[in-house]
Formats: structure tokens, sequence, C-alpha cells
């Protein structure tokens, strides 16, 4: 680029900068878009243009220099401060950027316009901001259309960037289907046993199901215990004759773990797919997931939570979360049910 700035105007939200810019903006450093005679910039881009010297900024006659521009930019967009901060973070490390949904498209390293597809969709989000998780699988489900990546890029208080990857997980394990079972247990106050030995045995054995108390006897969570009802499993309360159906169970292991169902559903779907769920309580998390029978108990592939629908993420949570799990080798994944199906997505840190 020249070390003559190329004049621009700003008009409404966004900078038109003058006759002749092609060559020099987009041809050679792919800035903006062609817009008849003119080359059209995001606020971003100018700004970050303005920042190092290569545009005169004007707007209704009077130039802006760059802390009155940036004033403004703020002015007409939402967040523009933290997508500057994304945007200049990007192209100051050798991406090819341009504005998109849900803010930016980011091309690969070698790549740019003209020559390679977008690899990355990026929405840019503030730490303190709680984001939906229907609004992210919108967006998730966007650009897996596109056949794009999408990337939140957290900006925190310091103005330091976190990037996350996140796409939707088809979760599939190589367990076989558990035949039905005639086994008997018993509820207690928040885990049922079974009593006879060869089915406790059994069961650990071939399925993981549960934790021995003892050589003959298992111990079973809520949620195992409620999946092998739907195969077999007769409870009883101590006291009472009566088998428990299962809307009685559930009301007692509800009243236990107000999530209960959630975690319930979640386990279920993750069993029928042929993958082992156990407690994930040493990592925050409601089950450690592994992709068939184990045979080394602390190698499992995922952390799963289970989630409503309507969930609204924290995102000091999340990043707490996603860390955690990538300490451990794990890929954090957050499963929630809509319209009686079990869905999945999987987020992890990423460098960018």
């Amino acid at each position: 680029m020249s070390d003559r700035p190329l004049q621009a105007e700003l008009r409404n939200s966004i900078v038109l900068v003058e006759d002749g810019a092609k060559e020099e903006l987009y041809r050679d450093s792919f800035y903006g878009r062609p817009a008849g005679k003119h080359i059209e910039l995001s606020l971003a881009e100018a700004a970050y243009l303005l920042y190092r010297k290569k545009i005169q900024v004007i707007a209704g006659g009077k130039e802006l220099d760059f802390r009155s521009f940036f004033e403004v930019a703020c002015s007409l967009t939402k967040n523009f401060e933290l997508k500057y901060i994304v945007y200049s973070d990007l192209r100051g490390r050798g991406y090819y950027v341009q504005p998109g949904t849900p803010d930016f498209r980011v091309y690969p390293r070698g790549g740019h316009p003209g020559k390679t597809p977008a690899e990355f969709l990026v929405r840019v989000l503030s730490e303190r901001n709680p984001l939906p998780l229907p609004e992210l699988l919108r967006q998730v489900s966007a650009a897996a259309n596109l056949k794009k990546s999408l990337v939140l890029a957290i900006v925190d208080e310091e103005s330091d960037i976190t990037f996350y990857g996140v796409k939707g997980i088809a979760m599939k394990g190589t367990m076989p289907p558990l035949p039905e079972i005639s086994a008997a247990a018993t509820l207690l106050e928040d885990r049922a046993i079974i009593w006879d030995k060869d089915k406790s045995g059994y069961l650990h054995r071939t399925g993981f199901f549960g934790n021995m108390l003892d050589e003959e006897r298992l111990q079973l969570s809520l949620v195992e215990g409620a999946y092998l009802m739907g195969k077999g499993l007769s409870v009883t309360v101590p006291g009472e004759t009566e088998k428990l159906g299962f809307p009685d169970f559930r009301a007692r292991a509800e009243k236990i773990e107000p999530e209960f169902m959630n975690k319930y559903a979640a386990y279920a779907d993750l069993r029928a797919s042929g993958l082992v769920a156990k407690t994930g309580f040493k990592f925050g998390t409601h089950f450690r997931v592994y992709s068939g029978l184990p045979k080394n108990i602390e190698h499992s592939k995922y952390l799963v939570h289970a989630i409503e629908y309507d969930h609204a993420f924290s995102l000091q949570r999340l990043s707490r979360a996603v860390r955690l799990s990538h300490s451990v080798r794990k890929t954090m994944v957050y499963a929630f049910v809509r319209n009686r199906n079990v869905g999945y997505i999987g987020i992890e840190r990423m460098k960018l």
C-alpha cells in the first residue's frame, strides 16, 4: 500500500473509499468489497486502516481522528469495541478477515477471498454476555450448512481473547445393546442395590453398570436404576411389597436430584448409542463417557453435561468447564432434549 492515506467517507454504518482504491485495498490486501467505483469497508476494517494511517475518514465534511471515529462507530454498532479487538487481533496475525454472519468470516492460513473459501465463522462475545443455547444452535447449524466451523471469540475484561470451536456431535460408541434382564433391586436413599451375586457381576462386568459394594452386590446410581428398569429390572423400597413403576421412581428421584430427568434422558440416549456413561462428579459434570467398555477407567473420551433446551450459558462457567476438559484430554459436550430427541454440541478451546 502507498504511503499516502486514501480518502474515505463515513456514510451511515459503512465507509466508502475513494475511486482508485480497488487495486491497493481489495486486490492486494483484501480489505472491503467493491461497490461500483468505490471500496466499501466495514467499521472494524475502517478503524484498523485508520489506526495504521492507511486511510483518512471524513464525516459531514470533517476529518475524524481515530478516537472520534471509534466513538462514532461504538454509537452505530453494538459491541463495536469487542469486534474491533477481535478483528485487529486476527488481521495482525496474518489472517484475512471479512464481515459476515454472525460477525466475521476468517480465511485459512495461505488462503484469501477469491482463492479459497472462508474456513471459520466467528461470533464475538463479551465474557459477561449470557449465551442462549437456541441461539448458539442456530449458528452452529448455519455454519454446518455452509461447511464452515463456528468459532466463539470471547473477550474478557482485560481485552484478552479466547477462541472456542463449537460443533454438533453425533455420539456413537461400540457397546452392543443390553439384552433384557431379570434382576431385582432395592431403592435406598439415593441409590439402588442389586443383591444377587451373579446378576451383579454380569451387569458390572459386561456393561460397566454401577459399582460393586463388595464381591457380591452391585450399587446403581439413580439414572442407572431408571435405565435398567426399562430393561427388566424390578425395583422395590424397603418395607413395601409393590414394585415401583417408572413414574413413582422418577418422583422419588426428582426429590433428591431436581435435574434427574435431564440426566436420565442423556444417559439413556448415550447407552442406546453404544456409549458407556459414568458419573462425572470429579470433573464437575454429569457424566464421563467411554466409547465402549473401558480398559482403563481414567481414559474416557467425553465429559457430558445435560442442560435444558432454553439454557443460557454463563461464559465464565463455560470457560471453566472447557478448560478442565481440555486439561484432562476430553471433549466437553452439552446434551439437550428437543422434541423428545437428545442432541449434543461439543465445545473446545482452539488456537486461531
